[in-house]
């Protein structure tokens, strides 16, 4: 945990944004600096709950998704697209899992050019005892329900409008 400061640095940029003339700019550089700075916090305590489990959260992510699918696998390509990040990202966190035997590729059984990423029994142990870790820290981050609501919605209306997803139609079948 870092010291308390006696002085919201985030509010005291914003009022050197406004005497400075930037009043047009200030609420905005308020509201991404803010969003920053809470996903720093955020991090760090998922960090501390995943290190344990020598674990990263994009670790965690893909053998949590591969453990949410019916048999533990799905397409590379799959994986990429749910994620949202970069392909080489993705690879280069397979690799690792698949190193330290959490998950193995496999041949697609259709299109030879792809692979299949497989979810190991050791992998699915350590996803479900990281999940109990996280759900700790996920159970109480410090809003109570209703501004977890509102939080979730106000981003989740800012990232469609800027293009990050579209309302499904038709809902898509679960994995």
């Amino acid at each position: 945990m870092t010291r308390r400061l006696p002085v919201d640095p985030i509010a005291e940029a914003k009022r050197q944004w406004l005497a400075h003339g930037w009043d047009d700019a200030a609420d905005g550089m308020t509201v991404v600096t803010s969003v920053i700075r809470a996903h720093q916090l955020l991090m760090a305590s998922i960090d501390r709950a995943l290190k344990p489990f020598d674990l990263s959260f994009s670790r965690f992510e893909m053998l949590r998704l591969l453990a949410f699918t019916r048999e533990g696998r799905m397409p590379m390509a799959s994986a990429i697209a749910r994620l949202q990040v970069h392909p080489t990202s993705v690879t280069n966190t397979v690799d690792r899992l698949a190193r330290d035997g959490f998950v193995m590729r496999e041949p697609h059984p259709t299109d030879g050019r792809a692979a299949l990423l497989a979810l190991t029994d050791a992998g699915r142990r350590r996803v479900d005892d990281a999940t109990a870790a996280l759900n700790e820290v996920f159970a109480d981050l410090g809003l109570d329900d209703d501004d977890a609501t509102a939080l979730v919605r106000i981003i989740a209306r800012f990232r469609k409008g800027a293009g990050d997803f579209a309302d499904p139609s038709p809902v898509p079948d679960p994995l």
